[in-house]
């Protein structure tokens, strides 16, 4: 059996091949200066690119890849949580980062 690389496909529609450094460089991102080291991240990472092949796809919306690693970081540390999603959501105003804490809080309270 031949293993193939996993396609990202990008919101534009575009096409890459699945690159764990990026996603490392993201979490490392957003847990910078919190409680987890480069082995927790490798782990998460490949966590995730297991996850990502258990699929059985070939090509995977970059989407999923982000909800992964905020449903990842979401368990973890908040904080990093919401450093991630900062970025991964693109808020355009406080009012959307507002809300977006609001349905946080809101979650926490199931």
């Amino acid at each position: 059996m031949q293993i193939r690389d996993l396609v990202v496909i990008k919101k534009d529609g575009s096409r890459s091949t699945f690159d764990r450094d990026k996603v490392v460089k993201s979490l490392q991102i957003a847990l910078r200066k919190r409680p987890v080291d480069e082995e927790q991240i490798e782990r998460i990472v490949n966590g995730i690119h297991r996850r990502l092949e258990s699929l059985g796809e070939n090509e995977v919306p970059s989407k999923l890849i982000g909800e992964l690693v905020m449903d990842v970081l979401m368990e973890m540390d908040q904080v990093a949580y919401l450093r991630y999603a900062s970025v991964y959501r693109n808020f355009r105003e406080a009012k959307d980062f507002g809300d977006f804490l609001g349905k946080m809080g809101r979650q926490g309270d199931d």
